[in-house]
C-alpha cells in the first residue's frame, strides 16, 4: 500500500515539473489552481473511498459476500451520479471558484483551461474511489498496487507526450490526467469482474431486485448518515488546503507557484504514511468484524510504529535532499529562491502529521466517522484558522506554521479518543462478557 500511495504524488510531481520547467510561473500557478479546483471536489468525495472500505472490510471479516457486493455497487452508483451531476452543473462552479481563487490574469486564463477539461473526469475519478477502497478493503492490495500504477504512468506518458511533443502546455497536462482516469475505471472494472465473476452474473440477472435493494431508503439513510461525517471532516481538511493555495495566489504567482511544489512534497508525505493506515484500515475493519479487540490493538501498536519510522525517513529526505528535489521540478530562479526559504517545514511536517493519517486509518476501519469528523473540527476552527490570524504579519510562513500545527492538532485529538475512550469501552464490555 505505500508502494501503491506512492504513485499518486510522484504524478504530481511529475505534473509540476512537466510544467515547472515551461517558460513563466503563471503556467505553473495555473494549473495548481486548476488541479485545486478539481480535487478540492474529488477529495471531498473522498468519503465515496473511506465508507467502502470499512463497510467491505467489515463484511470481508465476517464473511458476508452479499452484503459485499452491495457496498461496491451502491458507492459506484452514487459515484455516476455525483460525477454527472458535476458535469452539468460545472459552469457556474468553475466560474465561482475561479472569482474565490483569486491570482493573476494569466494564472486565471490558465486555470479555467486545466479546470474545463479535468471536469468532465468526475465520473471515472469518483467511481475509481469506490473501487480502490473496496479492493482494498477485500485485501486486495496487489490489484490496488497495480491499478494506481497502471493509471498513473498512463498519466505520466500522456503528460510528455502532450506537453513536450504536441507542446499543449496546461491543456496537455489535463488532458493526460482525464485519459488516465477512464483508463483507471476501465482497468479497474476489469479485474474486479475478473474476480466476481460469478457473484456479478447473479446479481445482474435480478436487476430490479438488485436497484431495489441498493437504493433501499433504510440502507441510504445509513450510508448518507456514516458519509455525512466523513464528509464534514473532509470539508473542513479541503477548506485548510484551498485557503492555503488560493492565499498564496494572492500573495503572487512566484508564491503559489512554489506552494504548488511545496504542496506536491506534503502530498509524497501524506501519501506514503497513508499507505500504512490504508493498511490498518483493513486490518481493523476485520478485525472488527471478527470481534478479535487483541488483534485490532496488536495492530494499531504496529502500525504506530511504522508510521514514526517513515516520518523520520521522510523528515531526512527533505534535510539532506530537499534543494535538489526543487531543482528537479523546476528551474526558474525565482520560484526555487522562494520555495527554498520553507523547505523546513517539509522537515518538520512528517513528524507532526504522522499520527493523524495513522488514526484516521484506525477510525475508518472502526466506522467511528463521528470522531473523526469532531477531531478535523477542532482543528480547523480551534487551530488553523486562529493561529493564521495571529501569524498572518509572517505571511508564507504563517500559512505553512498554521498547518503544521493543525495535522499534529488532528493527532493529538484522535490518539487521545482512542486510547482513553475507544480502548475504555473495550474494557468495560469484556469486563461485562466476563
Amino acid at each position: 500500500m505505500i508502494f501503491s500511495n506512492i504513485t499518486v504524488p510522484l504524478l504530481g510531481l511529475v505534473d509540476t515539473a512537466v510544467i515547472g520547467h515551461l517558460s513563466h510561473a503563471y503556467y505553473l500557478g495555473g494549473s495548481t489552481v486548476g488541479a485545486m479546483i478539481i480535487t478540492s471536489v474529488t477529495w471531498l468525495c473522498g468519503f465515496l473511498r473511506m465508507s467502502t472500505t470499512g463497510l467491505s472490510a467489515q463484511a470481508f471479516g465476517s464473511q458476508d459476500n452479499k452484503q459485499n457486493l452491495m457496498v461496491l455497487f451502491r458507492g459506484i452508483g452514487i459515484a455516476f451520479i455525483l460525477g454527472l451531476l458535476l458535469i452539468l452543473i460545472q459552469s457556474p462552479f468553475i466560474n465561482i471558484a475561479l472569482q474565490l481563487s483569486g491570482g493573476s490574469e494569466q494564472v486565471q486564463f490558465y486555470a479555467r483551461q486545466y479546470s474545463e477539461i479535468r471536469v468532465w473526469g468526475f465520473p471515472a475519478a469518483l467511481a475509481n474511489l469506490v473501487m480502490l477502497g473496496w479492493l482494498l478493503g477485500n485485501h486486495q492490495s496487489k490489484a490496488v498496487m497495480w491499478l494506481l500504477i497502471f493509471t498513473n504512468l498512463t498519466n505520466i506518458c500522456l503528460d510528455f507526450l502532450f506537453v513536450y511533443g504536441f507542446q499543449w502546455q496546461v491543456q496537455g497536462v489535463a488532458l493526460a490526467t482525464l485519459i488516465a482516469e477512464y483508463s483507471g475505471l476501465t482497468l479497474g472494472s476489469a479485474l474486479i469482474y475478473k474476480q466476481q465473476k460469478q457473484q456479478v452474473h447473479q446479481a445482474l440477472s435480478k436487476l430490479s431486485q438488485l436497484l431495489k435493494s441498493l437504493f433501499e431508503p433504510s440502507s441510504m439513510l445509513s450510508y448518507f448518515k456514516l458519509n455525512r461525517d466523513i464528509l464534514i471532516r473532509t470539508l473542513c481538511l479541503e477548506l485548510c488546503f484551498i485557503f492555503i493555495t488560493f492565499q498564496g495566489a494572492r500573495l503572487g504567482d512566484n508564491v503559489v507557484a512554489a506552494n504548488a511544489i511545496l504542496m506536491n512534497f506534503l502530498l509524497l508525505i501524506s501519501f506514503g504514511l497513508d499507505g500504512i493506515a490504508n493498511a490498518t484500515e483493513a486490518m481493523v475493519g476485520k478485525a472488527k468484524g471478527e470481534g478479535n479487540n487483541s488483534e485490532l490493538n496488536n495492530t494499531v501498536n504496529i502500525a504506530l510504529l511504522w508510521s514514526l519510522i517513515f516520518a523520520l525517513a521522510y523528515s531526512l529526505l527533505f534535510a539532506f535532499a530537499g534543494s535538489w528535489l526543487l531543482s528537479l521540478i523546476s528551474d526558474i530562479p525565482s520560484v526555487i529562491a522562494f520555495a527554498e526559504q520553507y523547505l523546513f517545514w517539509m522537515i518538520l511536517l512528517p513528524l507532526f502529521a504522522c499520527w493523524c493519517f495513522l488514526y484516521d486509518g484506525v477510525y475508518i476501519g472502526l466506522m467511528q466517522a463521528k470522531a473523526m469528523r469532531n477531531s478535523m473540527i477542532i482543528a480547523t476552527f480551534a487551530c488553523f484558522f486562529p493561529l493564521w490570524f495571529m501569524l498572518q504579519g509572517l505571511g508564507n510562513h504563517g500559512l505553512w506554521a498554521a498547518f503544521s500545527l493543525f495535522m499534529l492538532a488532528r493527532g493529538v485529538t484522535l490518539a487521545w479518543h482512542f486510547h482513553y475512550k475507544v480502548k475504555a469501552r473495550e474494557s468495560l464490555n469484556n469486563l461485562s462478557q466476563g
